[in-house]
């Protein structure tokens, strides 16, 4: 599969994902078998850039190619303005967004809302491609299937978006209106695929590794693109990759190279986002982690309560000590734990 010059070396992608998706969870889901992964959103917003929050989000420092951001807005102008400012700090290729579901995004029109606009939608389209077409740029798209039930436009979409010049187009199997609710459907996804020629990419509750290959057979897409699934379980892409290649299962990760993921994950967090907000940061991917291992709630609510480094670290190293007394490897992943996971991609919006 390739986008634009980019030639990616499996079917597995990291799914864009506000306030996960960062620096250090891209390039562990990279090391781990993923061949691709988009930043989480950054906002057009020029007054904004400067800020700590978007300077966070822009860092791709040490990160291998290619690399793509995410830009959400409402303005056609400010997103192709926003797509060469990404350019000019490293990025090789700029993702639309039209599938965050956060109400703080819709309720400003932008995210999977354009998706109710269609003219507007496709006017950010075309002003994105220009820009990023005098770069030498390759520009993608992400979306919902539209906005509800009745409005189901995603096919409509893509096959302007391909005219305009868009070389990827991923689509999350839901509308807006279902958030992440109910079963994502991916006989939309087929439709679009039997209709481009560009890359079309499945998106939504592929949570296993023989759920990736009966979604890549049912709708002919060139790739799936994987995000909650991959939350405190980055080791999935490797399975996945795996699964597809030879038909086999591969075994759980043993706890302590999973202990060891973990605090060389929580190393790089804290240097992204210095000890007061990377403790509190954390929390959340610590908590995706030990999500449904023994003793992982209470665990939980104990280091929540920790306010610094060294004592989060100690924690996480004591609890994933005390696990491998007891099993060599993580148990199996239950299902309905991954299933219901909560989307954490409304919290970090512009």
């Amino acid at each position: 599969m390739h986008i634009g010059p980019f030639a990616l070396t499996n079917r597995l992608l990291v799914a864009p994902m506000a306030g996960v998706t960062d620096r250090p969870f891209r390039q562990l889901c990279r090391r781990l078998g993923a061949a691709y992964a988009v930043s989480e959103m950054v906002t057009s917003r020029p007054d904004l850039w400067k800020s700590l929050k978007t300077s966070r989000r822009a860092n791709h420092d040490g990160e291998p190619g290619p690399i793509a951001v995410q830009i959400a807005g409402t303005d056609a102008a400010m997103m192709a303005q926003a797509a060469a400012y990404n350019i000019e700090r490293g990025a090789q290729i700029i993702d639309i967004n039209m599938g965050c579901p956060a109400k703080k995004v819709c309720d400003k029109w932008a995210g999977s809302a354009l998706m109710q606009d269609e003219a507007l939608a496709l006017s950010i389209i075309d002003a994105v491609v220009r820009e990023c077409q005098l770069h030498r740029v390759a520009v993608t798209l992400k979306m919902r299937t539209g906005w509800c039930l009745s409005q189901r436009n995603a096919a409509r979409i893509a096959m302007a978006a391909e005219s305009a010049g868009v070389q990827m187009v991923a689509v999350h199997g839901r509308t807006r209106e279902q958030g992440y609710g109910g079963q994502a459907e991916h006989e939309t996804v087929a439709h679009i695929k039997s209709m481009l020629r560009i890359p079309v990419v499945a998106n939504g509750d592929i949570t296993t590794p023989q759920r990736a290959r009966d979604v890549l057979a049912a709708t002919g897409a060139d790739a799936v693109m994987i995000g909650r699934a991959a939350q405190g379980r980055p080791w999935i892409f490797r399975q996945m990759a795996y699964f597809l290649e030879t038909g086999a299962e591969m075994a759980q990760p043993l706890v302590a190279e999973v202990r060891r993921l973990l605090l060389e994950h929580l190393e790089d967090h804290y240097s992204l986002y210095g000890e007061f907000t990377g403790v509190l940061t954390a929390r959340k991917h610590i908590g995706w982690y030990v999500r449904g291992l023994p003793g992982g709630e209470d665990f939980r609510g104990r280091m929540n309560a920790l306010s610094d480094c060294r004592s989060q670290v100690a924690a996480v190293s004591g609890f994933f000590d005390q696990l491998a007394q007891h099993t060599d490897r993580l148990p199996e992943p239950v299902a309905a734990l991954i299933q219901n996971a909560q989307a954490h991609d409304m919290e970090a919006a512009p």
